[in-house]
């Protein structure tokens, strides 16, 4: 049969899952039903009157129960179609009738990404499976640091020379080289001869050179992150490279360019949004690919074939007309096999993201998408007038003529010419968006620190594209995940604060959403919006009821009501479902036990203060920053991550709550527990004593870290002090307050 007649992908419903799915809503929302009716009841029964104490600290609860239900409800959309695919690449066109790619990577700060990790994920692209003429590289430079351009070329030396023919020749899998010679692929190569095993020792020689080359460059220049300076645009394809390795001079390659775009102190330059927006005008200057893969500077490309899986979708005309992009997952090749912080985020590649799939599509994650050029330009480009189109996209008429080329990529003689390297820098500047929509309507969004989620809701999703999940077995894309606490906990406060940002504002999904999206997708990204604010139930359960226990004050129905069943049926509903969803996953016990403990963790601290931060911007009170996550491998902090450790080196604004917390929980918890059975009450109070030892089971890792450890990932002294201080006015004050309200 035809080829042209066979389909590139197929979708599969997952029908059992589905069920479960559904199976499980019912239950557990009649139960919510059966809870939010006793507390309501409660509240105006009048056979027992209630104290103020007992009312008010119910009522804490309640509201508590309440926002974790409207939680709850919002994510279970996800749930009603969960999806998966395959895609047949072999199926696709000749390669002259590909579309062309531009492949955009994004380095910030190289004191905390280091050099050689981000010229593999350079590397790693150059040497992509698609057609060289018809692939493009961009490495945007926001720390404008000579270091990053010396080393592309370097890069390009090694990649031309050396890499980019021996995996040709070969048909390596990973294309990064790093990756490749410390694994043991080559066992497993196609060609396992003795010209094989020369030619991979020869290259592995080369690439040792180019590795020492590139530390040299870091060791001899001062690595300063640059807030000031013009535009640099410059393609790496010039006489003098190509003439370094004379033997492969045939090799065609891709192109590979470098960008720093301009940056002034006084000037807002919007983070990895308005660098991508860069990326974009430059790039159409130079290739103008009608698709785009986005990388972060430590995401290298792990399946040479990617482009060609993504493919399948774009060049599919049943669903291309609305498909905006393709998003794969991120995955880590760090990971241990305990996963202490729950640094894969399975939760969010292996449930979240395939139930969107089966409504409009995930959301754009950050990293691994390859996205429509026309659907960033979120505007009609044909027979509009030409002065309108300056309004939306600028001044720039050679940008604007981009549009009538239709995304035909232009021939790469051509792309370093002087003129067009003057109109790249141009649009590289400050001050060129200065009355135009990028930002607001066109490219990447500026509003909100998470420019991946709000330009996928306002300029995508609810604009009427839509995306696909693809998910292949071998990883298209493998990064280096988040090892240790502080990092974990400074990244999540940084996407907790750009989501609060949205759901502040008019873009708020539950309001922006309904008329643009459907009612089951307007809900997943409603979860997400307000998903920050599970800190305020958490606080709520972590205190109120312990402090209560302590008072011998029952919030909860005693064991011998048969509401005592439902909040029972509740808890353990929801510990099951998740069980049910880690274990169907590939995850195992130990995997559930760290997600919900980092959940905790998470939602008392990083939500707590992502919140504030995007509360304090929005009454100006505070400039929006964008805080890196450090890419530098710390010995100390891996060895205690491979042992399955928290490393607590953070700050005490991170390490105090949870601190606070597990000793406010472990003292209510003797404290309940004596209370119950000196009073003979423990049938009142069993409810809040299993909260307190869940809570204690759970924090044990902190116990851990203030009193049995010694190394350097210990939960210091000074903290621990502070902690028990201020556990102490809070349990003290607060008996003080209930006892007030109950004369």
């Amino acid at each position: 049969m035809d080829n042209t007649t066979l389909p590139l992908h197929l979708s599969h419903v997952q029908k059992s899952s589905s069920i479960i799915n559904r199976s499980h809503t019912l239950l557990h929302s009649t139960a919510l039903i059966a809870l939010i009716y006793y507390r309501i009841a409660s509240f105006f029964q009048t056979t027992k009157p209630r104290d103020l104490s007992t009312t008010f600290t119910c009522l804490l609860v309640f509201t508590g129960e309440l926002i974790l239900s409207f939680l709850w409800f919002l994510g279970q959309a996800y749930r009603v179609r969960p999806v998966s695919r395959t895609v047949f690449p072999e199926r696709l066109p000749e390669n002259v009738e590909l579309p062309a790619v531009d492949v955009f990577i994004c380095t910030a700060d190289p004191s905390k990404e280091p050099t050689l990790e981000v010229m593999n994920t350079v590397i790693s692209a150059i040497a992509l499976d698609y057609p060289s003429n018809k692939l493009h590289v961009y490495l945007s430079d926001d720390g404008g640091c000579s270091v990053t351009l010396e080393a592309m070329k370097e890069a390009w030396r090694f990649a031309k020379g050396y890499w980019v023919p021996f995996c040709r020749a070969y048909g390596i899998k990973t294309r990064c080289p790093e990756a490749y010679f410390l694994g043991e692929e080559g066992n497993n190569e196609s060609s396992s001869g003795s010209e094989f095993m020369a030619d991979r020792e020869k290259v592995k020689e080369k690439y040792e050179n180019f590795k020492s080359r590139v530390m040299g460059i870091r060791q001899n220049s001062v690595l300063i992150v640059n807030r000031d300076h013009t535009a640099v645009v410059e393609v790496i394809n010039d006489v003098s490279i190509a003439e370094a390795s004379q033997e492969h001079k045939a090799v065609e390659m891709p192109l590979l360019v470098y960008v720093s775009r301009e940056k002034r102190p006084s000037l807002p330059h919007h983070f990895k949004a308005g660098a991508l927006n860069v990326l974009l005008r430059v790039s159409a200057m130079i290739s103008n690919s009608p698709y785009i893969l986005v990388l972060d500077c430590d995401m290298y490309c792990n399946d040479p074939t990617s482009a060609r899986q993504a493919m399948c979708f774009h060049l599919d005309p049943k669903i291309s007309p609305s498909l905006g992009f393709v998003q794969f997952p991120q995955k880590f090749h760090n990971i241990s096999k305990t996963d202490v912080y729950d640094s894969q985020m399975r939760f969010v590649f292996k449930v979240l993201w395939k139930g969107m799939d089966g409504l409009q599509g995930p959301c754009v994650s950050g990293s691994g998408f390859y996205i429509k050029r026309e659907a960033l330009y979120a505007n009609p480009i044909k027979d509009v007038d030409v002065m309108e189109l300056k309004q939306y996209f600028g001044p720039s008429n050679e940008f604007i003529k981009s549009f009538g080329r239709h995304y035909k990529p232009k021939d790469h003689q051509h792309s370093s010419s002087v003129t067009l390297m003057k109109e790249t820098q141009y649009l590289a500047s400050c001050a060129y968006e200065n009355e135009t929509k990028w930002g607001k309507e066109v490219g990447f969004l500026y509003l909100s620190l998470v420019e991946d989620y709000f330009t996928g809701l306002v300029n995508l999703h609810c604009k009427g594209w839509k995306s696909v999940y693809c998910d292949p077995v071998r990883p298209a894309f493998l990064g280096a995940g988040t090892t240790n606490l502080n990092d974990v906990l400074v990244q999540f406060t940084r996407w907790i604060s750009g989501l609060v940002e949205v759901t502040l504002s008019r873009f708020c999904p539950l309001i922006y959403g309904p008329k643009k999206m459907s009612a089951l997708q307007t809900m997943c990204y409603g979860e997400q919006a307000f998903f920050p604010f599970y800190f305020l139930p958490l606080w709520c359960f972590a205190t109120i009821p312990q402090l209560c226990l302590l008072n011998g004050i029952a919030v909860y129905p005693e064991a011998s009501n048969w509401f005592f069943m439902v909040f029972s049926f509740v808890f353990l509903s929801s510990l099951s479902k998740h069980i049910q969803e880690v274990l169907s996953t590939g995850g195992s016990m130990r995997s559930w036990i760290n997600e919900q403990r980092m959940w905790m963790i998470k939602s008392v601290t990083s939500n707590l203060y992502g919140s504030l931060d995007a509360i304090m911007k929005r009454l100006g009170m505070r400039e929006a920053k964008f805080m890196t996550t450090n890419k530098v491998i710390d010995d100390e902090q891996t060895r205690l991550y491979q042992m399955g450790k928290i490393d607590f080196q953070t700050s005490i604004m991170l390490l105090a709550p949870l601190v606070i917390l597990t000793i406010i929980n472990v003292v209510s918890f003797v404290g309940g527990v004596t209370r119950a059975m000196v009073a003979g009450k423990f049938s009142d109070m069993f409810t809040q004593v299993f909260l307190s030892l869940f809570i204690v089971t759970m924090g044990y890792p902190v116990i851990e870290g203030m009193i049995l450890r010694k190394d350097k990932g210990r939960i210091p002294p000074s903290v621990t002090i502070l902690s028990v201080l201020v556990s102490t006015i809070f349990l003290s004050l607060g008996s003080l307050l209930l006892s007030v309200f109950r004369k």
